[in-house]
């Protein structure tokens, strides 16, 4: 058991109820039109042929606290670790929902990836992370590299900050693959 990090599927997107993201939906897409925005409508086909994202959250996250703390704004720092669903689309700030999901207890954050995007590659970059190096798979590819040893391997070809706290630089990957893979594949990813 334990959290993870995962692609919502159109049709969980649109169901309602417990096992589905269809209230948050509803919510989000109210929301946008309040605003003045077209509607999120994730499109089933896109979505489907091109299996999931998943990726376990276990290594602690002090040394990620830390790094985000020493290179981040306080609103830079909440919009990168404060959503609870992640869009594939630009949004000038994060949009808090009246509707709760099984780990967001009332209230649902969504951010937009692009930002999440931009402040992982800067995180990237400020730790000398080699992003080319670092698998963008699905299903726990990435919590498998870091946990197996390939991690330990490449640190030792590209040394740098990254390699001195593997647990931080973890987190900082994941954010990044989350972000590319919701872009790429235009789907909200969420915790389960």
């Amino acid at each position: 058991m334990g959290l993870y990090l995962v692609s919502v599927t159109a049709q969980d997107w649109s169901r309602p109820g417990e096992d589905g993201y269809g209230d948050v939906a509803a919510a989000l897409n109210t929301e946008l039109e309040r605003r003045g925005l077209p509607p999120y409508e994730l499109r089933q086909a896109a979505r489907e042929t091109q299996g999931w994202f998943e990726e376990k959250v276990s290594p602690s996250m002090d040394g990620f606290v830390e790094l985000c703390r020493s290179r981040l704004t306080d609103a830079e720092m909440s919009a990168l670790l404060d959503w609870c669903v992640l869009v594939p689309f630009a949004l000038e700030e994060e949009i808090v929902l009246p509707v709760g999901t099984a780990y967001s207890g009332e209230e649902t954050v969504v951010a937009g990836a692009p930002r999440v995007l931009a402040l992982a590659e800067r995180l990237a970059g400020a730790v000398g992370l080699p992003v080319d190096a670092i698998p963008a798979g699905e299903n726990l590819t990435l919590s498998l590299w870091f946990l197996q040893g390939e991690a330990e391997r490449t640190a030792r070809m590209w040394p740098g900050p990254w390699a001195e706290d593997r647990d931080a630089a973890f987190y900082v990957a994941l954010y990044l693959r989350a972000a590319q893979y919701s872009l790429r594949y235009g789907c909200p990813m969420t915790y389960s």
